[in-house]
């Protein structure tokens, strides 16, 4: 796992000093991704630069970046190829190679040298690289399938620059950073922005499954893979015993390939399904213990996963530390992160997982993840939901006022409602990704002049617009899950663990988006994952006899950041000096009365506002953190 950056400088004639400049500022910006060594490569019209997270082949073969030969193919790249013994057995058969060390980059060279493009789309695993040959004038950049690694790239002052972070693409200076409207429009409603879109006019994200190619001064940028390849393949299973059975099979081959590391592995255990099936799986493959880690927090009332984690660890023999995260001790970590993100970003949970991150420095490097076994396997309420979206059709909107008069529960019952009953797919699927509803829009926290140029400019559900769309032919909660897995979990989930685990050095694997599992997992019937109140029945059968029946059978619960209580406690003052802060309020033509009564009353306890104060607060730090950056003092 590392960092990856580079410019395609085709604009004009360059002094090589100033090139060498951009690429090593550039490169540096990634340090954190990457503590173990850097590299840069300059040859006209290209510059590679890289930062290493030393997982296969830590000695200098597997330096980047890497090139085949002496004027051959050179790539830098971000991630794991999980399959690239089996590719380098495929090149040896044909007694084609002599290899110079064991990693993966090196596989990936001689796989374009020997297929070309083809042989690209032949790599399986969480990966973005930039590649160039000489040979054909050609610049590859490349994103996984789906979206586990990140790349972004942008317009600069010497032609195209690109990385995996946003700070690198800015660091080639000259980029637009005009504020993105449709970016921000997104966020206020769901914590993110989606597709391609950043904060940046300038920078954009390269999305999950795409390449852009520079062939000759020609630009395109296309899918190279769509998930459609999986969903027309024949589910060739008889029922859903049968499916659980191939399940634990296909994760079991996923954990033993994602334990290949030339370093030591560890385990993030929360005590639920997802990250306990991969435990369980890891110890089938190891005869000593792994090391697991747990994260619990300082607010009493909320939700608390550390006993089912020791349960876990002690049934499997995991090697087990917890770790309590202190409201009080937040301040820093949100600044830090902010600086992760280089833009706003509103999952609480990514405050745990970077504090894990935190204490694992020098023992670990690579940690096992459990993101992405609900979008595959149903673990959310709203699929239950979903499978009975006819009936909720029926109620009645006239009573919807009355009932969100009732308090938070009449709220939360009301908001159900009225989105499962929306006869808009899009809508139907945007709203239950969210807090926020029709009725109490977060734009009305702007000023009226602000909300028209939104309104006219901009649809914060036009992600989800294109998914109904495009998944139209499915049932809602095939709908719901497909669109989950290609529009939220690289948004959020996988920006996420990427972000915050990267920001501490380590890197994160997610065994259960391994292709073979996920391929598998998107042709299921809805009705084998999700029926009544009961969800992730694939993947729950599919431990059975190997982990406790009260971990299967117990109910979700999550992360359970307590961040509503700490903006009431512990982050109340912190909060409150940022968002009542007169230059971010005008920046962002935010009425400061109504985000000061929403603060009040959420501190008083009298409404729970505090997503949407979460959401602002990130935007504040992140525009602070900006103003600093800019003077030059980060």
């Amino acid at each position: 796992m590392c960092g990856i950056t580079g410019l395609w400088f085709s604009k004009k004639v360059v002094e090589a000093t100033e090139i060498s400049a951009a690429i090593s500022r550039m490169t540096l910006s990634l340090r954190l991704r990457g503590p173990d060594a850097s590299g840069v490569l300059i040859e006209s019209p290209i510059s590679f630069g890289h930062r290493r997270l030393s997982i296969l082949d830590p000695t200098d073969a597997g330096a980047q970046p890497m090139r085949l030969g002496m004027d051959g193919p050179i790539v830098t790249y971000n991630g794991e190829v999980y399959n690239f013994r089996e590719l380098r057995r495929e090149l040896d058969a044909a007694g084609y190679r002599v290899w110079r060390g064991n990693s993966d980059t090196e596989v990936i060279l001689h796989v374009y040298a020997e297929w070309g493009l083809e042989g690209l789309k032949r790599l399986k695993g969480m990966f973005a690289l930039a590649l160039w040959d000489p040979a054909r004038h050609r610049l590859v950049l490349m994103r996984d399938r789906l979206g586990i690694k990140p790349l972004f790239y942008g317009e600069c002052q010497y032609g195209l620059a690109f990385g995996s972070e946003i700070k690198a693409v800015l660091a080639a200076g000259g980029v637009r950073t005009s504020l993105d409207d449709q970016a921000f429009s997104e966020y206020l409603w769901f914590g993110n922005s989606h597709g391609d879109r950043t904060f940046y006019k300038g920078v954009r994200a390269l999305e999950p499954g795409h390449w852009l190619i520079i062939d000759h001064d020609k630009q395109i940028i296309e899918p190279w893979w769509r998930v459609e390849e999986w969903l027309e393949d024949p589910l060739c299973v008889g029922d859903a015993k049968e499916a659980s059975s191939l399940v634990r099979d296909a994760l079991d081959h996923a954990v033993a390939n994602q334990l290949v590391a030339d370093v030591p592995i560890g385990l993030f255990l929360s005590g639920g399904v997802d990250s306990s099936a991969i435990a369980c799986a890891a110890m089938q493959q190891r005869a000593e213990p792994l090391q697991s880690y747990s994260a619990g927090f300082d607010f009493e009332h909320g939700i608390n996963e550390l006993p089912k984690a020791a349960l876990v660890a002690r049934h499997l023999g995991l090697d087990h530390h917890e770790l309590k995260v202190q409201g009080g001790e937040l301040e820093s970590i949100l600044l830090t992160l902010a600086r992760a993100h280089d833009e706003p970003f509103a999952d609480a949970a990514n405050i745990p997982l970077y504090l894990m991150c935190q204490q694992l420095q020098g023992q670990i490097k690579v940690v096992l993840q459990g993101d992405g076994g609900d979008e595959l396997f149903a673990g959310y309420r709203r699929y239950a939901l979903l499978r009975n979206a006819r009936w909720w059709r029926l109620w009645p909107q006239s009573l919807s006022p009355l009932i969100r008069g009732c308090g938070d529960l009449g709220k939360r019952f009301s908001r159900v409602a009225e989105t499962i009953g929306n006869p808009d797919a899009a809508l139907r699927m945007a709203l239950l990704l969210t807090v926020e509803t029709l009725h109490e829009r977060p734009e009305l926290l702007l000023h009226p002049e602000r909300q028209r140029q939104l309104q006219e400019t901009t649809d914060p559900f036009l992600a989800y617009r294109q998914a109904a769309k495009r998944f139209k032919r499915y049932e809602p909660v095939q709908m719901m899950l497909l669109t989950d897995l290609m529009v939220q979990m690289p948004s959020q989930f996988l920006t996420k663990v990427d972000r915050a685990t990267m920001a501490a050095g380590i890197e994160a694997r997610v065994p259960l988006l391994d292709e073979r599992i996920a391929s598998f997992a998107v042709k299921l019937p809805s009705n084998w994952q999700a029926s009544g109140l009961q969800k992730k029945m694939i993947l729950r059968n599919s431990q059975r006899g190997r982990l406790p029946d009260s971990i299967l059978d117990g109910p979700k619960t999550g992360f359970g950041v307590p961040y509503e209580e700490w903006l009431r406690t512990s982050l109340y003052g912190f909060a409150r000096e940022y968002l009542l802060d007169n230059s971010f309020l005008e920046k962002f033509s935010l009425r400061g009365q109504e985000v000061e009564s929403m603060l009040r009353l959420h501190h008083q306890r009298k409404v729970n506002r505090g997503f949407m104060l979460w959401k602002l607060l990130q935007l504040a730090i992140w525009n602070s953190e900006l103003k600093s950056l800019e003077r030059g003092s980060i």
